[in-house]
């Protein structure tokens, strides 16, 4: 059983539902829904991802709204007082990640096709691990998932970097829930010296000009050895099957190749 009529507010579980075959509930998704690629197709899409269409969704009668962080508050606070189910995630960590998309498989009676899910997700994470140990040397990475003003990777993100061989210059960060908390300046990343920068910037394409020409960043390993990456925000942005399927595999091959 299980809600019957579900909208996505976020990617992530629009792609874990069609994961674990149960798309055919899911009536309304996100605008920025990239994966799988065949839901833009097939689903209404209802939602930003602050703001909602409250009459498209309203009319799609749904029987439960999932959504992701304290970001979508007034958008969940405004579908309650429509007297609509919402749910909320706000996962953090890779081992949050993993007990919501649980929750997810229970909610529409897959739990044993997303524990299989998952367990395959553990054995990789596992197995970069085993990887990690026989390495001597990491790069330094400076992860920018903003511009202005300039914020540093989420905390999975952080954890991925480190899964994929590297490490985060700036991980003392990486417990703070709040994009606001995580703001730094120029000359921390100056300071921090990285060999590798990689932009994700959320909802636009990174300014390679903005990254090459910063002032204060002149002299650091990344702008000498050029060493600047883009990573699409759909596969390290969003705290879903995508970051294992393809964000982690992503920033392996970048560290691999220096």
């Amino acid at each position: 059983m299980g809600p019957e009529r579900i909208i996505c507010l976020t990617e992530e579980p629009t792609e874990m539902l069609y994961l674990l075959g149960e798309e055919k509930r899911i009536v309304g998704i996100s605008v920025y829904t990239e994966r799988p690629a065949r839901a833009k197709q097939e689903k209404t899409k209802v939602s930003a991802f602050i703001s909602g269409n409250l009459k498209k969704i309203m009319a799609l009668e749904p029987d439960l709204v999932i959504g992701f962080s304290d970001i979508q508050s007034q958008l969940a606070k405004d579908l309650i007082e429509r007297g609509l189910n919402v749910l909320i995630f706000n996962q953090r960590s890779i081992t949050e990640i993993l007990a919501n998309m649980q929750i997810l498989g229970n909610l529409v009676g897959q739990a044993e096709k997303a524990k299989t899910l998952i367990l395959e997700w553990q054995n990789a994470i596992e197995s970069w691990k085993q990887e990690n140990e026989s390495k001597s040397k990491k790069p330094k990475v400076f992860f920018q998932e903003w511009d202005e003003p300039i914020i540093t990777g989420i905390q999975w993100v952080s954890e991925a970097i480190e899964l994929a061989g590297g490490e985060d210059c700036f991980s003392h960060l990486k417990d703070r829930k709040l994009a606001k908390d995580r703001i730094i300046n120029a000359v921390d990343v100056k300071d921090a010296n990285p060999d590798v920068y990689v932009g994700s910037w959320c909802g636009k394409a990174m300014d390679w000009d903005w990254v090459r020409n910063k002032p204060e960043w002149v002299s650091t390993n990344f702008i000498k050895s050029n060493r600047i990456f883009e990573m699409d925000p759909s596969i390290i942005l969003q705290p879903g099957p995508a970051l294992f399927l393809e964000g982690i595999p992503k920033l392996k091959e970048i560290f691999s190749s220096l």
